[in-house]
């Protein structure tokens, strides 16, 4: 079978939750518990499922289609308020990250699904900010979320680098399905708490991810291809 052109790396593309802050199990939980409370019968393991790595925006289109049930209005702001509220508690930046991004050789950004606040929250409170400031790319900059690939050709747009040099890190299968369709490289990364389920990747491997990993210090061995590490 003929292998993909082994191409050099010239942006690494993290996404936030989940990748450098361990944020999943927290908002998922917050997520859940406020759909249980407008009527929505979901439990956690299916928020996860069907809904890590997506806006809220998708997030609630499917709630209405699925389940009949429109939000409230106020709905989606006061989840979003308890979102934060419970990451000024808990939240903490992967282990490793920060040495991760600061060795790399290359350039680097976000592109994430939160939008623009909870991003700059998020990242403040663990330190992460100054590592990608002005570089930092929300869902709401372009008209669809992961998984369609818009927001991470707007980030390699913007970062001046083309979708084939791009290496994509991501921990949801929307997000490993928008790297694929945006014709870029993809690692899935298995360190958060959401992912003690299967810390092997297997749903991440099979929408597309070249390797899955589960710790930082791993990182910088895998930014080549593999094509290029047994070349």
């Amino acid at each position: 079978m003929p292998t993909e052109p082994v191409t050099t790396t010239g942006l690494v593309i993290f996404d936030c939750d989940g990748v450098l802050v361990d944020s999943e199990p927290l908002s998922l939980g917050t997520l859940t518990a406020g759909l249980n409370r407008i009527g929505v019968a979901i439990d956690g393991d299916t928020v996860r499922e069907r809904f890590a790595g997506t806006s809220m925006t998708s997030i609630m289109g499917h709630i209405e289609r699925d389940y009949g049930i429109v939000a409230p209005d106020g709905f989606v702001e006061a989840v979003k308020a308890e979102t934060l509220r419970a990451f000024d508690r808990d939240l903490r930046a992967m282990e490793g990250i920060a040495h991760a991004v600061r060795a790399l050789e290359l350039p680097s950004c976000v592109a994430s699904s939160s939008d623009p606040a909870r991003l700059a929250h998020s990242l403040g409170l663990t330190g992460l900010l100054p590592l990608f400031d002005g570089r930092i790319f929300s869902a709401t900059m372009v008209s669809r979320g992961k998984p369609a690939p818009d927001l991470f050709l707007h980030a390699a747009a913007e970062m001046g680098v083309p979708p084939g040099r791009c290496l994509v890190v991501e921990d949801s299968v929307p997000g490993v399905t928008a790297a694929r369709a945006a014709g870029m490289r993809v690692l899935g990364f298995t360190g958060g708490g959401h992912w003690l389920h299967d810390a092997t990747g297997a749903d991440l491997i099979a929408a597309g991810a070249e390797r899955v990993y589960g710790h930082h210090r791993d990182l910088a061995g895998l930014i080549e291809p593999a094509a290029a590490a047994s070349a």
